[in-house]
């Protein structure tokens, strides 16, 4: 990997959970102080509270990270919030398509990723027949050899997954069309007669999406998760075995562990990078 050219940088963190409690933005703030201190980096951030506060950043960033949240992808329809969160994005793309420089980049994370997906039109974004959670393997498409999001990954390699949505029947005239592809699917279930979701997109040269959560850090899940309380409920909800099953992952070094140390340094080191180009 190349190593940044520029020493500091501005992030603007689009938070869509609509102050509801999570782990995913500890994890990023915990992966930008990190990603900082080892490299002699100076990332500063914003948060713009998206949903309750109708919060959004402008074109003063260097970079952003769109996050996760609960709900339905569609629940925007018709509200404010969800037409300045489009006017920010397509505000990026005429940046990005003009001879503005240097371009911004953009990390779309599981609700965000299915937003940007609906503003794409590259797939059919729906519910799922249950709730999709736990430590699972995704498998890259052919053609992700030069997808330096993926740099440092194998093939499979294991996400923390969490979702009542999906994206499904991917466009692929669409996709085409903007330059978009499809970087890697869910896990192969033979015996299960339904398409596989989509689990990443490039959308275009500096806009990147992930239906999983890139953010999540192991060992602070692991602790998470043990805590009697969530420990209850997701055994509740999902099963003795579940919970047991995502423990057993979450410890295990070549899994979460592993995406996490990468994917988020990817990110950063070509966002920090102005001669990078995608190919």
């Amino acid at each position: 990997m190349n190593d940044p050219a520029n020493r500091s940088a501005k992030i603007a963190i689009l938070d869509l959970y609509n102050g509801h409690p999570n782990e995913g933005m500890r994890c990023i703030r915990q992966l930008i102080d990190e990603f900082s201190q080892h490299n002699h980096i100076e990332l500063s951030y914003d948060i713009f509270d998206v949903r309750r506060k109708e919060e959004i950043p402008d074109l003063s960033y260097d970079m952003y990270i769109s996050t996760g949240g609960p709900g339905s992808p569609f629940e925007g329809e018709g509200h404010h919030w969800e037409f300045l969160y489009y006017d920010w994005l397509q505000k990026v793309l005429d940046w990005n398509s003009s001879d503005e420089q240097p371009a911004k980049h953009v990390l779309f994370i599981c609700h965000s990723f299915q937003m940007a997906c609906r503003y794409f039109k590259v797939g059919n974004v729906c519910k799922r027949k249950s709730t999709s959670f736990g430590v699972f393997p995704v498998h890259r498409m052919p053609h992700t050899e030069q997808e330096w999001l993926f740099d440092g990954l194998k093939d499979p390699f294991y996400v923390v997954d969490s979702r009542d949505y999906q994206v499904i029947q991917p466009d692929f005239k669409q996709l085409k069309e903007i330059g978009a592809r499809i970087l890697c699917i869910e896990k192969d279930r033979p015996h299960v007669p339904l398409e596989r979701a989509i689990m990443a997109i490039r959308f275009n040269a500096f806009m990147v999406g992930t239906q999983f959560h890139p953010e999540a850090d192991a060992i602070g899940m692991s602790m998470y998760l043990q805590r009697e309380d969530k420990k209850n409920t997701v055994i509740e909800n999902h099963g003795y075995d579940k919970w047991k099953n995502m423990i057993e992952h979450l410890e295990d070094p070549d899994k979460i562990l592993w995406t996490y140390s990468h994917i988020f340094s990817n990110f950063f080191i070509h966002a920090l990078n102005p001669i990078n180009a995608y190919i």
